[in-house]
């Protein structure tokens, strides 16, 4: 097969083909010269694009009328890739081995849409790799005869039985899956000798009656990760473990699978960069363009990795895949001096199983609010108490008009460019939010059919557009990579400065909570029992009141400035904690 020095690729969910009349055929400039560049598929009436005859002129993308071709001229000679789904569609480039000479955990770094998921598919035996040759069906075995030395040995070990233990990144799959009581699913797919000792690591005991189907997003992530971490096996895959996770519960899993790494083969995608940082030792960064093709690099160690990472150029392989670098200050957020825009005094709200409380406040022009805490202890009880959609037993709210994004999403079926258009949108503002989460390509999809990263991008731009005195997000960060998660944490910050309005932002993500705050709200309590909060705190103060919460000590990395989880009882963990300085000191 010959070797590609470009990649075409046509997304048939936004095709509209017969309604746009077939515009990609008749710009083509090959297919004027009477060459085939660009054909109607017979088969399914869909266009086809030959990555062979096309020149890279960039016309076809550029008169797509709904933005679904991509075509990339690639600057190095790639070989040939892992695999390729199909005719114009997304292939992976490298594969991201496992080794058994490795200590410690391996994990994936990289943007959505470059093959992780891919990778791991790849590595577990679910699809075989096909070279990119999309004609033909590869048995195991006929694969592993094309295969260089280094992957030839572990897809012949796949061939012997290697045992593989995965959990998938779809977890809402368990409820459809299995209909039946979680103790009954435990005891169906963990050793009878092993159930006891699970349940009490994984705090699974409060669930164990409960029917999988009514399961909230973060009980079902615990219990597969659970599943997947109980069972007997040579390698352990984990796609995404930290969606629906409050910060105790990354934190708990994060020693938990570092120890666990120190005797088990483990190899982890995750978009927590506190939670890779402290859980790895080695990682594979992957880069590429989303949703057309990835590449995965060398191995890397967790440090050097995830700075490369940051500053977009790794410099062993001499590659610049990003024109920007991700940078920390030294100093991150401080709090504003700006006029106090609202006040709200002492709140008290009782249910029959759950009461709250909450200290009195205020809230600054141009400021953003971290609120952290475990799930289930109030925090957004508390926003709606101070917005007036819930009235409080004592003490009265702020009463200001809010725009909110909620934890879970609905998505409904209407086009993305319909949902964004509402009587109370700033057009300047939404404009900014488009271009900077790059939601202009999904303009004409609908919302039930967008990935839940997709989703989260569109939903937020519309809350940061809509017209409010005080925004509220509600877990931001969920679904985005990392490289999203910093888009948004800059673009909030700037239509929140510029427009002198304020923000409450509830996260679970350290670098993403540290990163915009301009002061901190700790959330102290017991899950569906009792929830206290106090007054929005400084910075540093508020953030080493939660650290010592969940005791453990951050630093700062002394090249990328990033915040970084000191390992428990280091030297620098001991010092820290006895001067009682939880959060890094600058």
């Amino acid at each position: 097969m010959e070797k590609e020095k470009r990649i075409a690729v046509i997304d048939r969910t936004l095709c509209t083909r017969e309604i746009c009349g077939y515009a990609c055929i008749h710009v083509c400039p090959v297919n004027r010269m009477n060459k085939d560049c660009i054909i109607m598929e017979k088969e399914t009436n869909y266009p086809v694009i030959s990555e062979q005859l096309c020149v890279g002129c960039g016309l076809c993308p550029k008169r797509c009328p709904v933005s679904c071709i991509k075509i990339i001229n690639l600057s190095k000679d790639l070989g040939l890739p892992i695999y390729q789904y199909g005719k114009n569609s997304f292939r992976l480039y490298g594969l991201p081995l496992p080794s058994e000479e490795l200590k410690g955990a391996v994990s994936l770094v990289g943007k959505n849409g470059l093959g992780k998921t891919t990778a791991l598919q790849l590595l577990s035996n679910h699809i075989i790799p096909n070279f990119g040759d999309i004609s033909k069906k590869y048995t195991l075995q006929e694969a592993v005869q094309t295969m260089k030395p280094e992957m030839k040995k572990y897809f012949s070990s796949l061939d012997n039985n290697l045992k593989i233990s995965i959990k998938p990144q779809a977890i809402a799959k368990l409820r459809e899956a299995f209909k039946g009581k979680v103790s009954s699913l435990l005891s169906k797919t963990i050793p009878k000798e092993k159930l006891s000792f699970i349940i009490e690591l994984f705090n699974l005991k409060n669930i164990v009656n409960r029917q999988v189907v009514h399961l909230s997003g973060g009980e079902l992530q615990k219990l597969s990760i659970a599943i997947a971490y109980s069972k007997d096996a040579d390698i352990y895959y984990f796609d995404e473990i930290s969606n629906f996770l409050d910060i105790y519960e990354r934190l708990h899993l994060s020693i938990l699978l570092k120890d666990f790494s120190e005797t088990h083969s483990v190899l982890l995608v995750d978009h927590d960069l506190t939670l890779l940082d402290y859980v790895s030792n080695y990682v594979y960064l992957f880069y590429g363009e989303e949703s057309v093709y990835g590449v995965v690099s060398g191995l890397k160690s967790v440090r050097t990795g995830i700075n490369e990472y940051l500053s977009g150029y790794f410099s062993s392989e001499n590659i610049r895949f990003r024109d920007y670098e991700i940078s920390f200050l030294l100093k991150s957020e401080t709090e504003r001096k700006s006029k106090i825009k609202f006040t709200y005094t002492k709140l008290e709200k009782k249910f029959p199983d759950f009461k709250f409380s909450s200290g009195a406040g205020d809230i600054r022009e141009g400021e953003v609010i971290g609120i952290v805490g475990k799930n289930a202890i109030g925090k957004s009880l508390f926003i709606k108490m101070l917005a007036g959609t819930e009235k409080p037993d004592k003490g009265e709210g702020a009463s200001f008009s809010i725009a909110y994004k909620p934890q879970y999403l609905e998505p409904e079926k209407i086009t993305v460019k319909d949902f964004l258009k509402t009587k109370k949108t700033i057009p300047s503002v939404l404009e900014l939010c488009k271009r900077e989460l790059k939601l202009n390509h999904l303009s004409e999809k609908k919302l039930n059919k967008l990935s839940g990263g997709e989703l989260q991008r569109v939903f937020l731009a519309r809350t940061l557009s809509t017209e409010a005195d005080v925004y509220l997000f509600d877990e931001p960060s969920a679904f985005l990579d990392i490289e999203q998660r910093f888009a948004f944490s800059k673009l909030l910050k700037q239509v929140i400065n510029d427009t002198s309005k304020s923000a409450f932002v509830v996260d679970h993500d350290i670098v993403f909570v540290d990163f915009i705050s301009n002061r901190i709200i700790p959330f102290e309590g017991e899950s569906s029992v009792f929830g206290h909060a106090g007054p929005p705190l400084p910075k540093k103060e508020g953030m080493n009141k939660f650290l010592s919460i969940v005791d453990i000590t951050m630093r700062r990395d002394k090249d990328s400035n990033r915040p970084r989880i000191n390992k428990p009882e280091s030297q620098l963990d001991r010092e820290q904690k006895s001067s009682g300085q939880y959060y890094y000191s600058t």
